[in-house]
C-alpha cells in the first residue's frame, strides 16, 4: 500500500499532474471523476499568494471531492515560501507540494521551479524550511537535473528525503530539454531503487498509452504514476490505465456522445467557477484534445474558439453528435 504521510493511496496511485492553465477544479473533478487517485492544483506563485492577487488566491480553491488534494507552491525565496504555505493550510489541503520542475523562462530563470536545480543547497535548505514550517506532509515535484551535465537526482531525492518529505515525483527530463526528446526513465528507477529511500517515488513524462503506463510500473519499479498531456481531452485516461492494468486489455474507448457529454460537463463547471467571460474563453483550449480524430471537423472548432455567446456555444457542441457519425481515435 502506497502511502503518502497517513494518506492511504492504494496499490499502485494514479496521480494527475499540475498543468498550468489545465488542472483547474473543473478539469480535476471529470479526472477524479474518471479514475485519478491524487489531485494538485495548478502551481502557484507564492510571491503572488503573500501579495494577495486574485488569479493566485483563486487556485487556492479544492473541494471535498477532490481528496487527496496538493496544493503546489513555487517560488524562489524560502521566506516567500513559508508565508505561502501558511496561507495554503487555511484551506486545508492533504498535501504542500513544491515546484522545482517547471522549466519555463519566466518560472526558472528567476531562480523557482527547475532553475533551483542550478543550486541544490538552496533547494534542500528551503525544502526544510517548509517541511518544518507546517503540519501537513510535503512533497516535491522536480527532474533529473538542469541539464546533461547535472543530473544529480538520485542524491538530490535522498538529501530532500532526509529534511523530510514524504513523497517525490520526478519527470524524465532536465531542465534544458524542456518537453523534447524522450523521457528517462532510468534514473527515476535509480531513485526508487535507492536502497535509502523509503518514501514514494512516483514517474512522470510520456506516459500516453495505458499499455506504456504498465510497461513503465514494471520496468522500472516506480510507486505510482503521475499523467499530465495524455489527460487532456481525455479524463478518461486514468480509468483506461486501470483497465488495462487489471485485465490487459484496452477498455472502450469513449463515445462522441460521452465526449460531448463530458465537454458540457467541463463547460458548465468552468463558467460556474470562473464566469461566463472566462469560463467561455478558459475552455477553448481544451477542444482540440476532446475531439480529436474526427473528421472534416474544423469548421465546428473554429466556431467554439469563437463564439461568446452562452446559448450558441452550447447549441453548437450539443449538435456535434448529429453531425458527425464516426469512431473515434
Amino acid at each position: 500500500m502506497v502511502k503518502i504521510g497517513e494518506i492511504n493511496l492504494g496499490e499502485f496511485p494514479l496521480l494527475l499532474a499540475p498543468m498550468e492553465d489545465v488542472s483547474d477544479p473543473p478539469f480535476r473533478a471529470l479526472c477524479k471523476k474518471y479514475g485519478a487517485d491524487v489531485m494538485y492544483t495548478e502551481f502557484i506563485s507564492s510571491e503572488g499568494l503573500i501579495r494577495d492577487a486574485t488569479k493566485s488566491v483563486q487556485k487556492l480553491d479544492i473541494f471535498e471531492y477532490e481528496r487527496p488534494v496538493g496544493i503546489q507552491i513555487f517560488g524562489a525565496d524560502v521566506e516567500s515560501m513559508k508565508k505561502a504555505t501558511e496561507l495554503c493550510e487555511k484551506v486545508n489541503p492533504d498535501i504542500i507540494d513544491i515546484n522545482y520542475g517547471c522549466p519555463v523562462k519566466k518560472v526558472a530563470c528567476k531562480g523557482a521551479g527547475a532553475g533551483i536545480l542550478q543550486d541544490i543547497p538552496k533547494m534542500v535548505s528551503m525544502t526544510k524550511a517548509i517541511v518544518d514550517s507546517t503540519h501537513l506532509p510535503v512533497t516535491v515535484k522536480t527532474r533529473l537535473g538542469w541539464d546533461d551535465n547535472s543530473k544529480y537526482i538520485v542524491e538530490t531525492a535522498e538529501r530532500l528525503q532526509d529534511v523530510g518529505i514524504q513523497a517525490i515525483s520526478i519527470h524524465g527530463r532536465t531542465r534544458s530539454q524542456m518537453y523534447k526528446g524522450e523521457a528517462d526513465w532510468t534514473l527515476i528507477s535509480e531513485v526508487k531503487n535507492n536502497p535509502r529511500m523509503h518514501i514514494p517515488v512516483f514517474g512522470n513524462g510520456d506516459i500516453d498509452s495505458p499499455q506504456k503506463a504498465v510497461e513503465y510500473r514494471e520496468k522500472y519499479g516506480v510507486d505510482g504514476i503521475m499523467i499530465g498531456r495524455a489527460s487532456i481531452g481525455n479524463p478518461w485516461f486514468f480509468n483506461q490505465v486501470k483497465h488495462f492494468m487489471k485485465h490487459g486489455y484496452e477498455a472502450a474507448k469513449p463515445t462522441l456522445a460521452e465526449r460531448v457529454k463530458v465537454v458540457l460537463e467541463h463547460l458548465d463547471f468552468s463558467i460556474k467557477w470562473k464566469g461566463d467571460r472566462v469560463g467561455i474563453v478558459e475552455m477553448r483550449r481544451h477542444y482540440a484534445n476532446y475531439f480529436k480524430g474526427i473528421p472534416n471537423f474544423k469548421p465546428i472548432r473554429n466556431q467554439l474558439v469563437t463564439l461568446d455567446d452562452k446559448e450558441e456555444l452550447y447549441a453548437v457542441i450539443k449538435d456535434i453528435t448529429t453531425k458527425f457519425d464516426v469512431a473515434l481515435v
